[in-house]
């Protein structure tokens, strides 16, 4: 299967002021399948570093020297290595993580030499072990599951995703391609984005196969969890993963996951599984300004799962059930619509920078609101509301625009794009007015380009006027 992230790689390997790079991301999201692909396609011997497969090499990094480093390598493998015509992959480097900190020589002493490290929990070692990154001198690239757009690549659909790369606001999208891009990303659903999902899929259509492929990498995650151990208790653990999926678009309650267990350890439980890229949490932020993170708090969160077609396994959700039912947002109450969203937000991030999403919500006597995701855009802050079917009323959304002054919102729903203004008066007779940017879940993937697009638009059209 093609990554679009295959195109960043060959453009850091052929730059000039290339780095050392980091590929971070969850256990089995094509880390490893991406460094190889890149190798194999610009005629690079992959020299492969596994070190939780085969522990004994670390000691082939003992030196800070990386002729000396690579010299053992080269002996150890029986290989011939020019570092010019190489690329040197260190991979499961979480089982090693200090080696990290060696990254800077190669970066200093031999630049000609690509080197890339990659690791499934990463995060997590990076929080256990105490050394020197060498900040500055090395890259990273971000890696989530497959996008729709990569979705519909896998599955032989590439004129479907040129079309929906070419979409603009000016276009009509006929009934009939609106219908077939639903079925498709309703597929996506279920399916998910994990590579040995949607590989297998493409070649069997056996809804059955993919949910065995579904159960065997839940299974990898909890026997990952084994790693954890000395830490908290394995049962906790389990009883987060179990309880996401149950919590999906509500603030995630503690209590929820195991009345009979304190606070601290399921919360120690969800830290670890959010380092582990496992699941995601959304945090509220007041949305004043820039960075959202900065009026972030802590204490009130939403949690999505990794995939939604692990989050739908869990759910014992199957395409069968899908097709039973008209719209994505009734599924289970509305949150495998808001873990869509959530997850199709995140691959838009540019992947040197880590996914980030928060929501926002007031809680009041009487005026209580939410708005499902609120993202960065540029300099600006966009709210995106994820509604019911091709309706659902936006009283949130009006108090949101009219409280923070923002000038665009997006709707997500199952119904066409539309665009247009909103104009209304609250209850104190103020005025209300901002563009709202209807999308259906299809064209998540293409909402920084339509954003800048309707601004575009929205300016000519102020200056026709």
């Amino acid at each position: 299967m093609k990554r679009d992230h295959s195109s960043s790689l060959i453009h850091w390997l052929n730059s000039n002021t290339r780095k050392p790079l980091v590929i971070r991301g969850a256990r089995q999201v094509g880390k490893t399948w991406l460094i190889r692909d890149l190798a194999s396609s610009q005629g690079r011997l992959l020299v492969e570093c596994n070190f939780e497969k085969r522990p004994e090499l670390e000691s082939l990094f003992s030196s800070n020297d990386p002729k000396e480093i690579i010299s053992n390598i080269a002996a150890s493998m029986g290989k011939k290595i020019d570092p010019s015509k190489a690329i040197l992959f260190l991979d499961e480097i979480q089982s090693a993580p200090h080696l990290l900190a060696k990254l800077r020589w190669f970066a200093e002493d031999m630049p000609e030499l690509p080197v890339v490290a990659a690791g499934s929990l990463l995060d997590f070692a990076l929080a256990e072990h105490e050394f020197s990154m060498p900040v500055g001198r090395i890259g990273y690239l971000y890696l989530e599951p497959l996008s729709f757009e990569e979705f519909l690549d896998a599955l032989g659909h590439q004129e479907l995703r040129a079309y929906l790369q070419g979409y603009d606001w000016n276009i009509n999208i006929p009934s009939g391609i609106h219908s077939q891009l639903m079925k498709f990303i309703k597929e996506y659903l279920i399916v998910g984005g994990m590579p040995a999902a949607v590989s297998t899929w493409a070649a069997e259509k056996k809804p059955m196969a993919i949910n065995q492929i579904h159960f065997d990498l839940l299974a990898t995650y909890r026997d990952d969890f084994a790693k954890y151990n000395g830490r908290l208790s394995i049962q906790r653990l389990e009883d987060i993963l179990n309880s996401v999926p149950r919590q999906l678009g509500k603030k995630f309650i503690f209590k929820e996951a195991n009345s009979d267990v304190n606070t601290p350890p399921l919360k120690q439980a969800l830290d670890l599984l959010c380092k582990a890229r496992i699941c995601h949490r959304i945090v509220a932020t007041s949305a004043n300004g820039l960075p959202l993170g900065a009026e972030a708090d802590e204490r009130f969160s939403k949690v999505i799962m990794l995939d939604s077609g692990l989050c739908g396994a869990s759910l014992g959700l199957s395409l069968h059930h899908l097709n039973s039912v008209t719209e994505i947002s009734m599924i289970n109450s509305g949150g495998m619509a808001e873990q869509l969203a959530g997850q199709l937000l995140r691959t838009i991030t540019p992947s040197y920078i880590p996914p980030s999403i928060y929501y926002w919500h007031r809680e009041k006597m009487d005026a209580a609101a939410e708005i499902d995701y609120v993202i960065q855009h540029e300099n600006e802050v966009i709210p995106i509301e994820v509604k019911a079917g091709t309706t659902g009323t936006l009283k949130s959304l009006h108090q949101f625009m009219k409280e923070k002054k923002k000038k665009i919102a997006i709707r997500v729903n199952s119904d066409i794009p539309r665009i247009g203004p909103v104009e209304l008066k609250d209850t104190t007779g103020a005025s209300i007015e901002y563009l709202l940017l209807s999308l259906p879940f299809y064209l998540l993937g293409q909402l920084p380009r339509l954003i800048d697009s309707a601004k575009n638009e929205k300016l000519r059209m102020s200056n026709q006027n």
